[in-house]
């Protein structure tokens, strides 16, 4: 068994900065969009998946894998958008035997209306408390972890 290398000081620091303010990060913007349009980040994020795919469409286990899901969390969760109009399920018209999630008129109109409000919390709440250099290491860095995370597959 390999020995064990753990983190040092400034690593550490490093990891629990990023892990606290991420976790600080994702349950302001949720307050924020929960308070101002009654969508959590997590149904919002779904939102933005299906707004983004071809035909406003996306197959349920893509759509889990995007989302860092289980597809039985993100079926109770797709059920509920389905109760509230925001999005609904289709047999995937390329293969009969899977399932498609789909944006409704109403879940475009809830993107529509709470994008501003997302985008203005991640403005405030990170993007803006960078200078340009910053938000260009940022983004090559977390870049670089997604990349090597797609590499190693499921």
């Amino acid at each position: 068994m390999a020995e064990v290398r753990w983190l040092s000081e400034p690593e550490m620091s490093a990891w629990r900065a990023y892990i606290v303010a991420t976790l600080r990060l994702r349950q302001r913007l949720h307050r924020e969009l929960a308070a101002a349009h009654d969508v959590s980040l997590t149904d919002y994020e779904v939102l933005v998946c299906l707004e983004m795919a071809p035909e406003r469409r996306m197959r349920m286990s893509e759509l889990a894998t995007m989302m860092g899901s289980t597809k039985s969390r993100l079926s109770h969760q797709i059920a509920r958008m389905e109760a509230a109009g925001l999005a609904r399920r289709a047999p995937d018209p390329d293969d009969k035997r899977g399932v498609v999630a789909e944006l409704t008129p109403g879940g475009e109109a809830l993107l529509k209306e709470a994008a501003p409000t997302h985008v203005e919390g991640v403005r405030a709440h990170l993007i803006d408390l960078m200078t340009p250099e910053e938000q260009a290491v940022l983004a090559r860095v977390f870049s670089r972890v997604d990349e090597h995370l797609e590499g190693l597959g499921g």
